[in-house]
């Protein structure tokens, strides 16, 4: 029974699936069609508004079932009385403009794009409609055609009554001037300008010269340059722009917010030493400790207004194009809609490819497709009020003295004591009087939490690097490390790093920037609720923020098919998936096997590749190839950094096994030098979950809380993420040293708005696809398995195994009376033609067929093979 229940769940599950999959679809048609038939009863109304006016005037059902009212619309009665409610009643000749909104809605359902990244357009057309109709029932004020609708005739009365017939004009010529400047932003520097007897010729500021919407980027370190612009010879600005090329030490920016000016540095909270003596009252005590907090936000105050605008020195994430790269896009943009000589349009990718090939003397930029791509701001995401480190003396001051006391009650004697504060945590250190072995300490750690009263403590003995024992206490008020807070530190700007991470602060209150690079991949491990998922969303979002769409690739892999599915926006920007999948996020095992083996093929083809350039690592190849100095016709290619990111690794284990765990034992031993890089995180750290193969393979891990000693073992290979008090606190042990920080929180709308901001610019023109790999188990026409070749019992089998949804031969040897070989040769005949997964050891297969209609079909293709 409970089997034929999961089968059932199973079915329910995939049958929800295909519905949710094809709802949108169907509605997305039915816009189309809409669309369609305003579009004919718009015209129709043209022509037939006359005699159909009087018949559809009163907006009433009974109109529309009344058989024997005639009009001449071409879409009968329901035609006229759309097309009348639209335009007598509505907006008059700019109802025209909701025909191109509803077939942007059915094409964004269609192809599941999220309708906010058309926002903007539906914006435009809304004002676009409203100005129509006004400006229609201007123009037509006698006409007794409804050019204008209700709207437009109410607005133009209600402003021909405020500002008269001559203002209301005025009006209009204003808002059609101010359009066309804002659509074309024509040229005014070649128009003459006569300059008084007398007067001084003043230099305008750069950017008072700059086109609305320019842009300029800039590497680390590297000059700015300014894109290039058409001018007039004669002007000052050409002028002005000449002299600034010619000096190499000028530097001339885009404008940007002032937030950007000032940067926020982090400083660590200087160690607080505390005198061991008796308790006193707080207010005798208090010259005792010295406390200094670190200013949050510091910046020198700014004397920019006495300076030219180009001297202001902003610091900007993205890539800074070359000087060719510059001319390049110019050209790109003046003849993107250049027609060839056959007639072919001259696309801007294939531009960018003959300026390349014309530019073979200046390195190869590979962010040259996306040169315009903007990286997210910290404007999007939260800053919390209580992230400022605030200091309790007084319970400083008791921790103190019950740390001392404890120590004392065990004739364990102390020369010194001194507190780090940080966001959650503060560090006592402790300096043991001579002769105390320092396991007496270490073993004393419940009995001090005792009496702290605290959610549990971490005693370090010793502190590496130092003589001293750390003992970590929980802060009783607790802050918030935000993410924005920590991208916008300089240690996170300034990074230098192939794949930087921003995972948060330290309990000395600094930001930790790490390098998955480095790591080279990371294991992540945590209790449910401890804040795990939002490690792997601050992880991925560090990526977005610091890396340009064409140096890094993310493969994501999420069985619960909750956590990662707001990344599917930004496919054509930084994923990368097989071809031919409807989604780009992976979920369903079978695909998580062929991503996986899938990954093995391209690091395969990556190292051939390095081998034939003669190149150690990724780093050496791209900068060969950046140089100009391997072939692209040979094979060679741009490649960028590959993340591979598993939710939930546990659930992949249990249902594939081996198949999961091989291909990621063989990327994490060979893929470093290749650039792929692998992170997977799991809620079960135990040691059927995170095998010796894995662990060998991932020397950096990650600890959430976790609900016991030997799980904290296998993930660290030490005690101590059982005693960490959740909610982001974790531990992060790379080469033998760990290191407790508090992540960095970023929820979930902050990550819809970066994936938005993405997502609404221009992307590839494809994603970014893995090497299409065949399973072992995709068909039997792939075995060149045929009908004869099936055992007679085959069918009898594969409705057995299907209707009870259990793979095993042991059930067909019970069921169909057969013996231990053929039944294991039925079972390999299933495996080969898809019917069952491959083998799991004592488990039972997986079914990969759910209904006896799908076993119908196979049937059919191979008796008809």
């Amino acid at each position: 029974m409970a089997t034929k229940s999961k089968a059932t769940k199973k079915k329910k599950k995939g049958a929800k699936t295909k519905v949710e999959r094809r709802i949108p679809k169907i509605i997305g048609v039915m816009f189309g069609f809409f669309a369609l038939y305003l579009a004919i009863a718009f015209i129709s109304y043209i022509f037939t508004w006359k005699s159909d006016q009087d018949q559809v005037l009163s907006l009433s059902w009974s109109i529309l079932m009344d058989s024997s009212i005639s009009v001449n619309n071409w879409l009968g009665r329901l035609g006229a009385v759309a097309s009348n409610f639209f335009f007598y009643w509505g907006f008059g000749v700019g109802s025209f403009v909701l025909i191109p909104v509803f077939i942007r809605i059915g094409y964004s359902l269609i192809k599941r794009i999220s309708l906010l990244s058309s926002l903007d357009f539906f914006q435009k057309s809304f004002m676009s409609m409203c100005f129509i109709a006004v400006l229609s029932a201007f123009l037509f004020q006698n006409s007794s055609f409804p050019w204008g609708g209700s709207f437009g005739n109410n607005i133009c009365y209600w402003l021909s009554n405020f500002v008269g017939q001559v203002g209301l004009t005025i009006f209009l010529i204003f808002a059609v001037v101010s359009w066309l400047i804002w659509r074309f932003n024509p040229s005014v520097e070649a128009l003459p300008m006569a300059i008084p007897q007398g007067s001084i010729p003043i230099s305008l500021p750069s950017f008072a010269r700059f086109n609305i919407g320019e842009y300029f980027k800039r590497d680390e370190g590297d000059e700015v340059t300014e894109a290039p612009r058409k001018r007039s010879k004669t002007s000052i600005a050409s002028k002005t722009q000449e002299e600034t090329s010619n000096n190499p030490n000028s530097k001339t920016l885009r404008p940007r917010s002032v937030e950007d000016i000032f940067l926020a540095q982090d400083e660590a909270i200087p160690q607080t030493e505390l005198a061991i003596k008796p308790s006193l009252p707080v207010q005798e005590r208090s010259s005792d400790l010295t406390l200094e907090l670190p200013d949050t936000m510091v910046g020198e105050p700014s004397n920019d207004h006495a300076k030219p605008f180009e001297e202001i020195e902003l610091k900007e994430f993205g890539v800074k194009p070359s000087k060719a790269r510059a001319d390049i896009e110019s050209r790109i943009l003046e003849s993107a809609l250049e027609i060839a000589p056959e007639g072919e349009k001259v696309t801007p990718e294939l531009r960018i490819q003959e300026e390349n090939e014309k530019h073979n003397d200046q390195p190869f930029d590979p962010t040259l497709e996306l040169s315009k791509y903007v990286p997210p701001s910290a404007d999007l995401l939260e800053a919390y009020a209580d992230q400022k480190v605030e200091i309790d003396r007084e319970e400083l001051e008791a921790n103190k003295d019950q740390i001392i006391r404890s120590l004392l009650n065990f004739k364990i004697e102390i020369t010194k004591i001194r507190a780090t504060i940080g966001p959650t945590v503060t560090l006592y250190e402790i300096v043991p009087a001579p002769g105390v072995k320092i396991s007496k300490i270490k073993n004393l750690e419940d009995d001090i939490a005792l009496s702290l009263s605290a959610l549990g403590i971490r005693i370090i003995a010793p502190i590496p690097g130092k003589g001293t024992i750390g003992i970590e206490v929980p802060n009783k008020k607790k802050q918030i490390v935000s993410f924005k807070e920590v991208i916008k530190s300089e240690k996170f700007q300034t990074a230098k790093m192939d794949l930087p991470l921003a995972l948060g602060k330290t309990i000395s209150n600094e930001v930790f920037v790490a390098d998955l690079a480095k790591m080279p991949h990371l294991l992540i491990a945590g209790a449910t609720g401890q804040g795990k998922s939002v490690g792997i969303n601050a992880i991925i979002s560090s990526i977005l923020y610091k890396k340009h769409p064409s140096q890094v690739k993310l493969v994501l892999i999420d069985p619960k098919k909750v956590e990662l599915f707001p990344y599917s926006q930004i496919n054509k920007h930084f994923l990368a998936y097989l071809p031919n999948e409807e989604e780009p996020i992976v979920t369903e095992t079978t695909k998580v096997i062929y991503t996986l083996n899938s990954l093995c093929m391209e690091m395969d083809e990556r190292y051939d590749l390095l081998k034939q350039a003669r190149a150690r690592n990724l780093k050496e190849y791209n900068d060969k190839f950046i140089a100009r100095k391997l072939n692209p016709q040979n094979g060679h290619r741009f490649m960028p950094f590959i993340v591979l990111v598993i939710d939930e690794f546990a659930d992949l284990i249990m249902t594939a096994g081996k198949e999961v765990e091989l291909p990621i034992a063989r990327i994490a031993q060979l893929a470093r030098a290749v650039g792929i890089h692998l992170i997977i995180a799991t809620q079960r750290p135990s040691v059927n979950i995170i095998t010796g193969v894995i662990k060998a393979n991932f020397p950096a891990r990650l600890a959430f809380k976790v609900t016991s000693k030997i799980d904290s073992r296998t993930i660290l290979d030490s005690g101590g993420a059982d005693q960490l008090i959740g909610r982001g606190d974790m531990l992060l042990s790379v080469g033998g040293n760990i290191v407790r920080l508090q992540c960095a929180f970023v929820d979930t709308p902050e990550v819809e708005r970066i994936v938005d901001h993405i997502g609404e610019q221009q992307g590839f023109a494809e994603p970014f696809f893995l090497p299409e790999y065949v399973g072992e188990d995709s068909g039997g026409s792939a075995k060149g398995i045929s009908a004869s070749d099936l055992d007679d019992m085959f069918w009898d089998a594969a409705n057995l195994v299907v209707i009870n949804q259990h793979g095993s031969t042991s059930m067909l040897q019970r069921k169909l009376q057969l013996g231990y070989n053929r039944a294991g040769r039925i079972m390999d005949q299933l495996e080969a033609l898809g019917v069952v997964g491959g083998a799991q050891g004592s488990k039972p297969r997986e079914v990969l067929y759910f209904s006896e209609m799908e076993l119908i079909s196979l049937k059919e293709n191979i008796l008809n093979k």
